[in-house]
């Protein structure tokens, strides 16, 4: 009885070549040579009887006939991707691999004693963390999580709140030794203030305030200003280069040890929520939905 479906190997290498735009990348990425990949695709056109991928010696371009089969082959294959992440660790110890994109204050700060946990607990569970301020495409990046700062836009994602975290303003003795302890915003004003650009917009975060039990977003007039790495601003205010804005989960440890003084603490009481979003349809592996459940969820 022949085999139904022994031309997999012969549509992997049509996917590949596809996705890797030659035949010759797509040889590098399966191991093997462009001759062995070109005799694979001719075997499936054959099979099918329709003509696939249009080859010159300059460019490769897919049929329309081959754009359908390419469609539902990705789809078969995502769906025997999709049932082993679906058994990975039944029946035993937790496998597999997740991949997590963070923010650097929450990568440094708040994770890793989370992962330190899980990964006691499962250690054949591999985690690639990334950790910076982009936001990154779940689906098309291919990550199975990342953690958010701020509201949430309606993106069709699932999410999972952590908890919302509380800011202050921060500043070196060595600075307000200097230039003077601020008494109010208005005083603020004239410090030399140590804003971040958000990479979302490009603009400058506005920093949070209550005062007498209104919020107030209070933009600051920048001396210096800083992109890409929020932790950026605690490092120059301890420095001694101005005020800056933070977690208090960022700071509390050097206001403790009396490298940065609490400015203004009088206008404190604004937070900024964290929260965990993954895609709600992809099925999802034992290890992904364990760790999901592992990181707790704050109010």
């Amino acid at each position: 009885m022949a085999r139904q479906f022994d031309h997999m190997a012969d549509l992997e290498a049509f996917v590949t070549i596809v996705d890797k735009g030659t035949i010759s990348a797509a040889a590098v990425a399966l191991g093997t040579t462009p001759s062995v990949l070109s005799r694979a695709v001719a075997r499936l056109e054959a099979r099918l009887g329709v003509q696939l991928m249009r080859r010159t010696t300059r460019r490769l371009s897919v049929t329309e006939a081959g754009n359908l089969y390419l469609e539902q082959a990705r789809s078969a294959f995502g769906l025997i991707a999709d049932a082993e992440r679906a058994i990975q660790g039944q029946g035993g110890a937790l496998s597999g691999k997740v991949r997590i994109s963070v923010p650097t204050t929450y990568g440094h700060y708040r994770l890793p004693a989370m992962l330190r946990s899980f990964m006691e607990r499962h250690p054949q569970v591999g985690i690639e963390l990334s950790i910076n301020n982009r936001n990154v495409d779940l689906v098309a990046e291919g990550y199975d999580m990342a953690i958010r700062l701020g509201e949430l836009a309606d993106s069709g994602l699932a999410a999972k709140r952590l908890g919302d975290e509380a800011v202050c303003l921060v500043a070196s003795p060595d600075y307000l030794h200097r230039a003077g302890m601020p008494q109010t915003l208005h005083e603020l004003a004239d410090h030399a203030c140590l804003p971040f650009i958000m990479p979302s917009t490009g603009r400058l975060a506005p920093w949070l305030f209550r005062v007498d039990g209104e919020d107030v977003d209070w933009l600051p007039v920048p001396r210096m200003q800083v992109a890409d790495d929020v932790l950026g601003v605690v490092s120059l205010a301890q420095q001694g280069l101005g005020i800056c804005q933070t977690y208090h989960f960022v700071a509390e440890e050097r206001l403790r040890n009396g490298q940065l003084v609490e400015v203004l603490p009088a206008l404190r009481g604004r937070s900024k929520p964290f929260s965990l979003i993954y895609p709600p349809h992809r099925r999802m592996s034992a290890a992904v939905r364990a760790l999901i459940d592992a990181l707790p969820a704050g109010c």
